[in-house]
């Protein structure tokens, strides 16, 4: 049987980075993973053995000279890579896999996981609300002032939980490591997945005394205000996000807050890209003669110039007085001219428009 090819496998040149490998990696493992509904195991697997040579400076240096990898006596058996117990994992499957590498892979699957002795900081809960505005403000602008109850830092011992002056002391749950490790079946096996320790939220030492105000949790209800900032040209559903506006955790980082925008629609005026479109409605006269007239627009009154011989839905553009873009330039008002027929006319209209007919109009 003819050698693997790694750098085929993984789709690099020989002189690819580590860089260039593990995205390669993440890549290929992402599309053949088995539990897709496309996925391929014998592939994974093949992926991954080209990974764990090609990664490894060594193993890649050994595979360089003679084509193969050399490990004591035979294959490297299963051990604990990112916190994963691959005992008799080798046996069925035959390969390795390190967690560290592909803990975005599996994440989803078990939960997450820290890997290589790392540990992650907890995150707290993400906050969404909706915000109404006007069509004028999703044009021009606004602020909003939103009042929310959330999880906030404890005032008193500023998220520590601990005390005044109190001294830390080693966590009884997971001996000071900050994480703990539980067992799991799977469709790789009995897998040993570490997790952050729920006591001492991954710092690995709890206070002696707790605080009083927060009971040791690090986190208070607390009524806040915050102060919105609606930019100009916001479209209706866009949704902003404010990094830590979230709920607080111990431990932790706060969450996010996402505030999603709804524009009122307006009685008059239209939304299209960065243009405002307004139909306009104009007589027969004006249509073939021309006017000059007077229109709103969201900046005020402004003169409209009706050319001779305006067709029904003609445009009329007037520049920079429609939404403002990224770069603060601004779309058009474009005006749609709305040929209102009159349904009764009387005697003498009836005439004059009888004499047009006969002049051909």
């Amino acid at each position: 049987m003819a050698a693997k090819n790694y750098y085929d496998i993984l789709g690099v040149s020989k002189g690819a980075s580590k860089d260039e490998i593990k995205k390669a990696f993440y890549k290929l493992a992402h599309k053949y993973h088995p539990d897709k509904k496309e996925g391929d195991e014998a592939k994974f697997k093949e992926v991954n053995e080209a990974y764990q040579t090609l990664s490894d400076d060594q193993k890649r240096q050994q595979y360089d000279t003679y084509g193969q990898t050399f490990n004591g006596a035979g294959p490297q058996q299963g051990g604990g890579f990112g916190g994963f117990d691959f005992s008799g994992f080798q046996n069925s499957g035959g390969f390795n896999v390190n967690m560290d590498d592909i803990g975005d892979i599996f994440g989803d699957f078990f939960g997450g996981f820290g890997g290589g002795g790392r540990s992650r900081k907890p995150r707290g809960a993400d906050i969404s609300v909706q915000v109404l505005v006007s069509f004028e403000e999703s044009v021009f602008g606004a602020k909003r002032t939103l009042q929310m109850t959330k999880n906030a830092a404890c005032e008193t011992c500023t998220g520590t939980g601990a005390a005044p002056h109190s001294k830390m002391k080693t966590c009884d749950t997971c001996k000071g490591q900050g994480k703990v490790k539980d067992t799991r079946a799977s469709f790789l096996g009995g897998i040993s997945m570490v997790r952050i320790c729920d006591t001492c939220h991954g710092d690995g030492k709890v206070p002696e005394q707790k605080c009083k105000t927060c009971s040791g949790d690090g986190v208070t209800r607390k009524r806040e205000e915050i102060t919105i900032e609606i930019p100009k040209g916001i479209q209706n559903g866009e949704t902003l996000q404010m990094s830590g506006g979230g709920e607080s955790i111990q431990g932790g980082t706060p969450g996010n807050l996402y505030v999603q925008i709804k524009v009122e629609p307006h009685k008059l005026f239209k939304r299209d890209g960065y243009d405002i479109v307004y139909k306009h409605s104009i007589s027969v006269s004006d249509a073939i003669l021309g006017a000059k007239q007077t229109i709103k627009t969201l900046d005020g009154e402004h003169p409209l110039h009706i050319p001779e011989g305006s067709a029904h839905g003609s445009l009329v553009r007037i520049s920079g007085k429609g939404v403002p873009n990224d770069r603060g330039k601004r779309g058009d008002f474009v005006v749609v001219l709305d040929l209102k027929v009159p349904q009764k006319l009387s005697k003498k209209a009836r005439e004059l428009v009888e004499k047009l007919k006969e002049e051909g109009l």
